[in-house]
């Protein structure tokens, strides 16, 4: 017989590094609200008009919301700060701390012995641990780049160490992807299961006529690597819409040929719009970028459209080669024209494109995470 302690709900915190933008992070923290939808969301720092979304969530925050709005816009050059702020949560009402983390928030502390904390890890920190020299080199701050580079040998071995030591009062790790599973083993020392975010792909109706373009779709970063599909776009005179902004802008802009078209927007109904109707027709999308997992190339999919990725990290999880895309090996321009041309040579067909991204849809993934909390969580 099951004792009324036993069939009791847990009673559940989400905790995710920050909630400023709207992207692949804080669509997992959505579906976690619906997957819980009592638990309130702890966060470093929240800008309520950039993620409407949470318009109706129990969304709380640190101190560190309580610096000038300044200071505040600049919280990423502070990671120690926001180590202290997660660390001095009190979270001791809840039975599970579900977390969600690329930066800090796996730092939050358990205080009390039948507490669980699950961790979805995005990556272990990149700019400590898998991309520190990529980050060094170029860390994506514009005209504080050399501030950041000077700040980063620095800082960096002490900020290592903290991750580390907070990865280890992690009771379960959950990874987004085959490869970061691997990085949490590599830095951690760690497990880690792995369950793929969520996409809504309802939103796509794909098309059996395609179009001539191809797409690309990200910020405007240096590690997204844009500029090897403007490069390749230029070299075959193909037409390539590049979607999104960011501090690469202006650069991919003045390189990119006459072929090529920008759709910077905001995250507006009617961009998000063009987006889907563009995925729906698109001859292709362009994915040179070495990511975690990436949603994008799901989205593409549901669309109907082919992926010509980078064949390292999450890609090798949605792409297969052949069948609903194509992988290169090199993050060079000849390696991403030889994928176009191959590609070009495929037949393929957007309702088994479609049909390949029905395993990330939005419901399987909250079931995975309900039936996971309750078989981990202690009783």
């Amino acid at each position: 017989m099951v004792s009324a302690q036993q069939s009791t709900e847990p009673k559940v915190a989400i905790v995710c590094d920050w909630l400023t933008t709207m992207a692949g992070a804080e669509k997992v923290i959505l579906a976690f609200h619906e997957a819980f939808p009592d638990a309130p969301i702890y966060t470093s720092v929240y800008v309520p008009e950039n993620v409407p979304a949470f318009a109706n969530a129990d969304v709380r925050t640190t101190y560190l919301q309580r610096l000038p709005r300044p200071l505040r816009n600049l919280h990423k050059f502070f990671p120690m700060l926001r180590v202290h702020a997660f660390r001095s949560l009190d979270l001791s009402e809840y039975d599970v701390i579900l977390s969600s983390a690329s930066a800090e928030a796996k730092q939050v502390r358990k205080t009390r012995a039948d507490q669980v904390h699950i961790c979805y890890c995005h990556t272990p920190i990149r700019y400590y641990w898998s991309h520190y020299e990529q980050y060094k080199a170029d860390p994506g701050f514009g005209r504080l780049n050399w501030l950041v580079r000077l700040l980063m040998p620095l800082m960096v071995p002490a900020l290592k160490r903290a991750d580390y030591r907070a990865a280890q009062a992690v009771d379960y790790f959950i990874g987004n992807s085959t490869t970061v599973a691997k990085r949490i083993a590599t830095y951690y020392d760690r497990t880690a299961d792995v369950i793929h975010p969520p996409v809504d792909t309802d939103r796509f109706t794909p098309s059996d006529t395609r179009a001539d373009f191809y797409m690309a779709l990200s910020r405007h970063i240096p590690y997204k690597r844009l500029d090897l599909a403007i490069s390749a776009a230029n070299a075959l005179k193909l037409p390539l819409r590049v979607f999104g902004d960011g501090s690469e802008h202006d650069k991919l802009v003045a390189m990119a040929g006459l072929t090529v078209s920008f759709y910077p927007g905001t995250p507006s109904v009617e961009d998000q719009q063009r987006i889907t109707d563009s995925f729906n027709t698109a001859r292709g999308l362009l994915f040179p970028a070495e990511e975690d997992f990436g949603i994008t190339p799901v989205e593409a999919l549901a669309g109907g459209t082919p992926v010509i990725a980078y064949g390292v990290g999450g890609a090798r999880d949605i792409v297969s080669d052949g069948e609903t895309g194509v992988l290169f090996d090199e993050q060079t321009t000849e390696s991403v024209v030889a994928a176009i041309k191959r590609a070009e040579a495929i037949a393929f067909s957007p309702s088994v494109l479609a049909k390949s991204a029905k395993r990330f849809e939005r419901p399987i993934f909250i079931r995975a995470i309900t039936d996971y909390v309750d078989a981990h969580r202690k009783r």
